[in-house]
């Protein structure tokens, strides 16, 4: 019986620790809702067909106080698009992974307009880096989002 017991308790103890082991070694999950760097925007990050994409979800000022209306998506490069709410646009397009717990692919801006070159990388189980760069990656400005509700 002493036996049984201490090779039950050596397998357990084994498995625990290969647990311990290889938890660090998985990426971890980007999906859900994040607080913008500034506070100003929640993202809603999804699954896109194997990569990640994010709308914005809310605004902590989303009325635009010269029209009091839903502030627009009025510095897009693409006139079009200028007239449309902020409230649902996309924000990380098409982010593919790229190992770990970094992804990558493009990123909108909606203060300047532009679209860029953007990765997203997991820092912790509940925060995250979002940058966009410009010139083939030479000049990234990057932004610590928090997990939210």
């Amino acid at each position: 019986m002493k036996i049984l017991r201490t090779t039950a308790t050596a397998a357990v103890s084994a498995i625990a620790l290969t647990l311990i082991l290889i938890a660090p070694l998985r990426a971890a999950d980007p999906l859900g809702t994040w607080l913008t760097g500034d506070k100003k925007g929640k993202i809603r990050i999804v699954n896109c067909g194997g990569a990640i994409c994010g709308n914005l979800i809310w605004l902590a000022e989303p009325i635009d106080p010269d029209t009091n209306q839903p502030k627009l998506d009025k510095h897009n490069s693409n006139a079009t698009l200028q007239t449309r709410p902020l409230l649902g646009i996309p924000i990380v397009l098409n982010m593919a992974p790229t190992g770990g717990d970094k992804w990558e692919g493009q990123v909108y801006n909606a203060e300047d307009g532009g679209t860029y070159t953007g990765s997203f990388t997991m820092t912790g189980a509940n925060a995250a880096e979002l940058k966009g760069c410009v010139m083939g990656g030479l000049i990234c400005k990057g932004q610590t989002w928090t997990r939210s509700n």
